[in-house]
């Protein structure tokens, strides 16, 4: 009767530890969890700020005076402004558009 015992209570004892490991697991993989979804959030709001930016840095006004101040860039005359027109079956041609008057 006491070799049942003791094995039973080994048994006991070792179904203890298990749920003891099982717990500290979860616990641990619960904590890993938390940390990657504040890492997503931050990451989201990093994206966020770099859609902001990069719709600041690529804003047409901004582009046209960096074209006009730093390359020395201008608008064509109306003369100077041809248009191309393609098309699969037929070469590419260049044709000038009407000076405007």
């Amino acid at each position: 009767m006491a070799r049942i015992n003791i094995f039973l209570l080994l048994i006991v004892v070792l179904c203890a530890l298990g749920a003891v490991n099982s717990n500290h697991r979860a616990r641990k993989l619960f904590t890993e969890l938390e940390a990657e979804q504040k890492r997503l959030r931050d990451l989201d709001v990093e994206w966020g700020q770099l859609q902001l930016e990069q719709s600041t840095w690529s804003g047409h006004a901004r582009i046209e005076k960096i074209a006009r101040e730093k390359l020395g860039m201008r608008t064509p005359l109306p003369g100077q402004v041809m248009l191309v027109e393609s098309s699969n079956d037929a070469p590419s041609k260049a044709t000038a558009l009407p000076k405007a008057d």
